[in-house]
């Protein structure tokens, strides 16, 4: 029987010529990620290990993005936990205000992940780095601990999915329109320990930026990790980035899948995830003008260049409706620099948004727009759990960075071209 991509970069690793479904292996790692909340913890758990150091200063990464710049005591405590930790250690990765973005858009921007490789990151949206055709997963911070120490990790290799997406997407719908109607279809737990792995002749038509989305939400709908083949596009952009040799690993043709979907993308429309699971989707036109306080343009799913480009074409010349507060962050300092420079953040400002420095921050209800009793908010973030980003009767709705800026400007769900 055949491997798939995911099987055989867990085989490479742990040093096998194959593995299946359901098998427990010991594979080495080539990255280890932590952030300003969870690492800590795994600080506290190599103290307790009584760890004589990390297993390579330049496989690990720190990356302070949550609360930075910190918003309160405990977030600076935290902090300074972590800064502490990396210049004992000497830490080459270490990224902190000023240098730092959000983890998921900085790694690859930084060539800190190319394909091949297996990365682990007490973070769950770390499976983001399928996208260059990498073996990645979140994990708890003391399997982050382990794995600062003895640069290995335990995996139960999973099973597959596999998402054959056909046809050409229409103008306005993205890798986040693609992820939503599939977690919509599958549910939250439908790929469940699973890898969900993408195929098919749609793939060429969705930039690294659609594939950094969709891949980061695999979690969203259970998966242990999402990947994509390695095409000419992935390559151009691992070329780009980095100067470390990647690996390009294929699925055999008789691998096994436990369940096939065809999508066809041509077919999908602007989706948004209604309160309170990223699998509650609606096409755009079905969400019957609802209005809202708050939109939210960001984060690891959706705060790169291509989002922010989309959103400042329909935002410019326009306004943000009256009482609706547009809050736009984005990923990383060179995605703020790189916007600056063509004129984003005039445009963003001009139509009466604020721009904020890379940070999570609201994603997760840490600062920077949190809502009160009975506030909705349109975000182009992962999860829209009960309480996510504020009080517990507070709506959070998913969408693209598209129907984000439209909504912005009507002052309800709205879709990109009925702005």
């Amino acid at each position: 029987m055949g491997m798939t991509m995911t099987q055989k970069i867990l085989a490479a690793h742990a040093g096998l010529k194959s593995v299946q479904a359901g098998q427990l292996i010991e594979a080495s790692l080539d990255l280890v990620l932590g952030n300003d909340i969870t690492s800590p913890v795994a600080i506290h758990e190599m103290e307790k290990m009584q760890a004589d150091g990390v297993f390579d200063k330049d496989k690990i990464a720190l990356v302070l993005d949550h609360f930075v710049p910190n918003k309160d005591i405990k977030s600076a405590q935290h902090c300074k936990c972590v800064r502490e930790f990396a210049c004992k250690h000497e830490i080459t990765n270490y990224f902190d205000v000023g240098e730092m973005g959000i983890e998921h858009a900085l790694l690859p921007e930084k060539g800190l992940t190319v394909a091949g490789d297996v990365i682990i990151g007490a973070d769950s949206h770390t499976c983001t780095y399928g996208a260059l055709g990498a073996f990645s997963t979140g994990v708890g911070s003391t399997d982050m601990a382990a794995g600062m120490a003895t640069g290995k990790a335990w995996f139960k290799v999973p099973p597959a999915i596999r998402f054959c997406l056909t046809g050409k997407p229409a103008k306005w719908i993205s890798g986040k329109d693609i992820i939503l109607h599939i977690i919509g279809m599958i549910g939250v737990d439908g790929a469940l320990y699973k890898s969900m792995e993408f195929t098919g002749d749609g793939i060429q038509y969705l930039s690294m930026d659609d594939r950094f989305t969709i891949a980061n939400m695999a979690i969203e709908g259970g998966g242990k990790n999402g990947i994509f083949p390695v095409d000419e596009a992935c390559e151009a952009y691992l070329k780009a980035h980095s100067a470390r040799p990647y690996h390009i690993y294929e699925a055999d043709e008789d691998a096994c899948y436990e369940t096939e979907y065809t999508i066809d993308l041509s077919a999908l429309k602007p989706t948004v995830a209604f309160p309170h699971l990223p699998e509650n989707t609606k096409t755009v036109d079905e969400a019957g003008g609802i209005k809202i306080d708050q939109v939210v343009i960001g984060s690891c799913t959706n705060g790169r260049l291509e989002d922010l480009k989309i959103a400042a074409e329909i935002l410019k010349g326009k306004k943000v409706a009256k009482g609706v507060r547009a809050i736009i962050i984005p990923a990383t300092q060179q995605i703020y620099l790189d916007a600056m420079e063509e004129g984003l953040l005039k445009i963003f400002v001009e139509a009466g948004a604020v721009v904020s420095t890379p940070t999570c921050g609201p994603c997760l209800g840490g600062y920077m727009g949190i809502l009160a009793e009975g506030e909705r908010c349109v975000s182009t973030t992962n999860r829209n759990f009960v309480g996510r980003m504020g009080h517990t009767d507070s709506e959070i709705y998913l969408a693209s960075p598209a129907v984000a800026a439209a909504s912005a400007i009507t002052g309800m769900i709205t879709g990109p071209d009925e702005c």
